[in-house]
């Protein structure tokens, strides 16, 4: 509980982060929000974009994915996002690189910005996040196979050989004894009584000798 607690917090500030990101200096202080997503496959030139068409929109979907990702405290999720995050920035990278000749960090607002700085930490504090939940646990009540766990077993008297289980509940269709209830004489039908069992009597067969006045 207390992992996934801490890989959250720390998915959700390297969503932030990455989100954040674009709307600072990239490169010789031109906003990442200025480039297009056309030139990270095509070439980076001196076209402006929109936000919903610039290096923000991966960044935004990565954003929405790592939510999920600690909704469902998914681990997979949290991870993925992350690889979204470091992938566009390197192909940035890369494309610049091509189009400058080389990369340079400068002051005075030339060179890498700080906004590709909090991309590079947001997509690794991502990963890291990842790395920290301990994603969806199993019941304890339960075994890896899905079955539920065996019955609890207790010694032996003598506390020799294995532990034997516990009872289960009395079957449904196990008979019970009772004791034997006076019943009527029907032989005398006027005597109107009930006749109650000797206890001395030897039982005679199966049911005993008929009790009751004898003809």
């Amino acid at each position: 509980m207390v992992r996934n607690v801490i890989g959250s917090v720390l998915a959700l500030a390297g969503a932030t982060a990455a989100v954040w990101s674009p709307f600072r200096a990239w490169y010789d202080g031109r906003h990442g929000s200025d480039y297009r997503i056309e030139d990270l496959f095509g070439g980076i030139t001196d076209a402006g974009a929109e936000a919903i068409g610039s290096i923000l929109l991966p960044f935004a979907f990565a954003a929405l994915v790592t939510l999920i990702g600690v909704v469902l405290r998914s681990r997979l999720l949290v991870a993925l996002a992350g690889l979204v995050v470091l992938g566009f920035t390197v192909l940035w990278m890369v494309r610049v690189g091509q189009a400058e000749g080389s990369l340079t960090v400068g002051g005075e607002g030339t060179g890498l910005g700080d906004g590709v700085a909090n991309a590079v930490g947001g997509g690794l504090l991502l990963l890291l996040g990842a790395l920290v939940m301990s994603g969806r646990g199993r019941s304890r009540d339960t075994r890896l196979d899905g079955g539920y766990a065996p019955a609890p077993t207790h010694p032996t008297l003598d506390g020799t050989g294995p532990p034997a289980p516990y009872p289960g509940p009395p079957s449904a269709a196990a008979p019970t004894r009772t004791m034997e209830q006076p019943r009527w004489d029907r032989q005398d039908p006027d005597l109107q009584q009930w006749d109650a069992p000797d206890p001395h009597q030897e039982p005679d067969g199966p049911y005993g000798p008929p009790r009751g006045p004898q003809p």
